[in-house]
């Protein structure tokens, strides 16, 4: 039987000749293009509103840096590092984000739009009130994924674990969770539009059960 669930339809950034750059030199409000950026520590640095166009960020540290409003297009992350990452408002297009790891993630109210999220390590993943269209997590390990009150379409989620997905007033169509290993979920009417397998749909019974109080004996 074919499958009712549409995939993300994610857009391959296209090989392209960048030049490196000196990340040192990045200011807030900075438009870059066909930049490479790496091993640098912009730990604690005012970034806001800058716009990075087919550009290459590799081994940066980003810790509390302030990239609320920025935006990344064509664009690929590799082995970030940042305990703190504050980038909300911010807007993702065509990005890929691989190998890294983020603590706490402040991306409340971003836009997502053919974005790859591939063999990273996360922490809390604040995406409350985002809208994310085409997005793919693969691989990844994440302690809490917050879509409270987000938009979501075509995301799925392979090999990808997390401790505490929160779909509060999320509003879910063709998000594709099969390939989830989840331990928690919080505010699970928000669940609606969601592809779950069969023996998800039984750990989602003792979730319910267990919210409601509803003690479950053989």
């Amino acid at each position: 039987m074919k499958s009712q669930t549409h995939p993300p339809r994610i857009d391959e950034i296209r090989a392209v000749q960048r030049s490196d750059a000196d990340a040192e030199s990045l200011e807030a409000d900075d438009d870059r293009e066909l930049e490479a950026f790496a091993d640098a520590d912009l730990s604690g640095r005012d970034l806001a509103g800058i716009t990075l166009r087919e550009c290459a960020v590799d081994g940066v540290n980003l810790d509390d840096a302030n990239l609320r409003g920025a935006r990344l297009l064509e664009t690929i992350l590799a082995a970030v590092q940042a305990p703190v990452l504050r980038m909300s408002r911010s807007t993702l297009r065509d990005v890929v984000l691989e190998r890294s790891r983020l603590g706490s993630a402040e991306l409340f109210d971003t836009t997502w739009n053919s974005v790859r999220i591939r063999q990273c390590k996360l922490g809390y993943v604040n995406l409350r009130g985002s809208r994310l269209t085409d997005v793919i997590f693969e691989d990844c390990t994440i302690d809490e994924l917050d879509l409270g009150g987000a938009t979501a379409t075509r995301v799925a989620l392979p090999g990808t674990t997390v401790k505490t997905l929160d779909v509060t007033r999320a509003t879910l169509k063709h998000v594709d969770l099969r390939g989830l290993d989840f331990r928690a979920v919080h505010g699970l009417q928000g669940l609606a539009g969601a592809t779950v397998t069969e023996m998800q749909v039984a750990e989602l019974a003792h979730l319910f059960a267990a919210q409601l109080g509803i003690v479950v004996e053989g």
